[in-house]
């Protein structure tokens, strides 16, 4: 388990690398630094265990294709946010949150069962087919939409990387 430890300076390294992006972004990282850098810890685990930075508040599969909706920022984050002011484990937060005007409090699960997610269909097949000059591609993370050949490295609004987008339309 040695390999899998994580130093403190990484941990401050990722914190402040989040911290910046979050304000970047127009989002909050969660107030209470301890539990913040905790959360940071499990991220940093789960990038050496699998090689990605799945959410330390769920249980990654060790397959990235299977987890993706759970690489933080998870595709969840901004719907959480939006209806309970803070995503499921409590690392990005509201300004209400963050001002005291709202507590912070557990929230439900909103990714689907193992079971419904291997029977998911992507969205973009129940559409009509139509034809566009370019494919159409979706940050699963934030919703931001693009038209061009490929998705970009890293997502404009939420910096979430390629990997977090599906092609929405072709």
């Amino acid at each position: 388990m040695d390999e899998l430890k994580i130093n403190q300076q990484e941990i401050d390294d990722r914190f402040r690398k989040l911290d910046r992006e979050a304000k970047e972004g127009g989002y909050n990282l969660n107030p209470d630094i301890e539990f913040t850098k905790e959360l940071i810890e499990g991220i940093l685990i789960n990038e050496k265990r699998y090689g990605y930075g799945a959410c330390p508040c769920r249980l990654a599969s060790g397959e990235k294709d299977e987890d993706l909706d759970i690489i933080c920022p998870c595709d969840y984050r901004d719907p959480d946010l939006n209806d309970y002011g803070t995503c499921y484990c409590g690392l990005y937060v509201s300004d209400e949150i963050v001002s005291g005007e709202k507590e912070l409090k557990k929230i439900p699960e909103r990714r689907p069962s193992e079971e419904d997610r291997q029977h998911k269909k992507p969205a973009h097949k129940a559409r009509k087919e139509i034809q566009l000059p370019f494919q159409v591609w979706r940050c699963n993370v934030c919703g931001y939409l693009c038209a061009r050949d490929n998705p970009p490295q890293t997502c404009p609004v939420c910096k979430a990387t390629k990997d977090r987008f599906q092609v929405f339309m072709k």
